[in-house]
């Protein structure tokens, strides 16, 4: 049986937007449900079964104001976890606009473009190493993947080309074929969102570009300890 330095990884990022009404409640109970949430978070974070990472998305979106970005090896852990989370106080007041679950694999198109960051063999992410995350779902057309192979490439190349040129930026592609809407998560790290700004607006020039179905919504989020985020929610 594999182990799981060899398996492949499970990955959701989970967005939640909290009820005006959690507002509204006497200040003690919403540090209550807080508390409740965080101890939930954290103990599954360092359970060993799971890497949670907790982002803000306040006063960035209308939509969301908070994401936990989870890796795991077991589909299982993440519908316990979501459970637990919503069974706390904080939880009762708790939507979930957008939950997006994507697996990890070696890419198909780097080979011989190899460089820090980049997922290994067993097809492993390690992340939260930079301040913001850029993360949002990527659909191809059906004539992208009726090409072959050789002429995907080459379009590839031109697209790996252009993110070498911004290293402060790293790649996380996760793959949702068969398990979610989209086709790929697209998840970006840094800590010089303009370097992203950059980095985006010339991957819209490339070739590649040409076959991209949808690439919205687009989150930026930025990283705090899961105590920190729900500080956030201004209650």
């Amino acid at each position: 049986m594999a182990s799981e330095e060899s398996k492949r990884q499970f990955v959701n990022f989970i967005f939640f937007k909290a009820d005006p009404a959690w507002r509204r409640l006497p200040a003690k109970d919403r540090e209550r449900g807080k508390v409740q949430f965080c101890q939930t978070a954290t103990e599954w974070g360092h359970s060993g079964r799971m890497n949670v990472l907790s982002y803000t998305t306040a006063g960035m979106r209308a939509d969301v104001d908070f994401m936990l970005w989870r890796v795991c090896y077991h589909l299982e852990e993440l519908q316990e976890m979501t459970t637990a989370l919503l069974a706390t106080e904080l939880g009762h007041y708790l939507q979930i606009p957008y939950s997006y679950l994507a697996m990890t694999r070696r890419s198909t198109y780097v080979i011989e473009h190899q460089h820090e960051g980049q997922l290994d063999s067993r097809g492993k992410i390690v992340p939260g190493q930079y301040k913001y995350l850029f993360v949002y779902p990527f659909v191809k057309t059906r004539q992208w993947y009726r090409m072959s192979l050789p002429a995907r490439q080459g379009m590839m190349n031109e697209h790996i080309a252009i993110g070498h040129k911004y290293p402060l930026v790293k790649l996380n592609t996760t793959y949702s074929f068969g398990l979610d809407d989209q086709d790929f998560v697209v998840a970006f790290e840094s800590d010089h969102p303009d370097n992203f700004l950059d980095l985006v607006m010339e991957l819209r020039e490339s070739e590649a570009s040409l076959y991209t179905v949808r690439d919205t919504p687009i989150f930026t989020c930025i990283l705090k300890d899961v105590k920190s985020t729900l500080d956030t929610l201004g209650g």
